[in-house]
């Protein structure tokens, strides 16, 4: 008989996704790190961008679904790699505009269709049915995620604590 406990951990979606994330993710990490220098949440950055065009740092946080300071420090790795540049808007020097720089966009034009089939690679274990069935529970998990989340009155994550308490 197997442990009740382990049985359910097995069957939680989000363990289920993060283990699928973990697997197949590896494939895309060891590309921007080995191949392009880069990390998963840099080419998270570098991709927003070729798709978004230039926007403010809150702005790519928040399309990156990112936080701010992880964001910030993500973006000035991209700059010293002369992969993003900043600007100021003309007479605005307190806001910032970001943009890939033509090396960040070779990098995004290279690297982009090789993460495109490691997801299409992954995606052909299943059938064109199957494909749309899953885009749909997706969108409706997304859709119910930001809706729990916006309702949700759960302490903020302090990982200063660890083990404290």
């Amino acid at each position: 008989m197997s442990d009740p406990a382990r049985r359910s951990l097995d069957e939680l979606l989000l363990y289920r996704l993060s283990r699928l994330l973990s697997v197949a993710g590896s494939m895309v990490i060891r590309l921007c790190e080995g191949r392009f220098g880069i990390t998963r949440r840099e080419w998270r950055l570098i991709a927003t961008l070729a798709s978004r065009g230039r926007l403010g740092s809150s702005q790519l946080a928040e399309h990156a679904q990112l936080d701010r300071a992880r964001t910030s420090k993500a973006v000035s790795s991209l700059v010293e790699k002369g992969l993003l540049s900043r600007t100021h808007p003309a007479g605005d020097r307190r806001q910032v505009l970001l943009q890939l720089t033509e090396r960040g966009q070779t990098v995004y034009d290279e690297l982009h269709p090789l993460v495109t089939r490691i997801n299409a690679d992954l995606l052909a274990a299943l059938d064109a049915n199957q494909a749309a069935c899953l885009d749909e529970a997706l969108r409706q998990l997304q859709a119910r995620a930001e809706q729990l989340a916006g309702e949700a009155v759960l302490p903020k994550a302090d990982r200063g604590r660890r083990g404290a308490g």
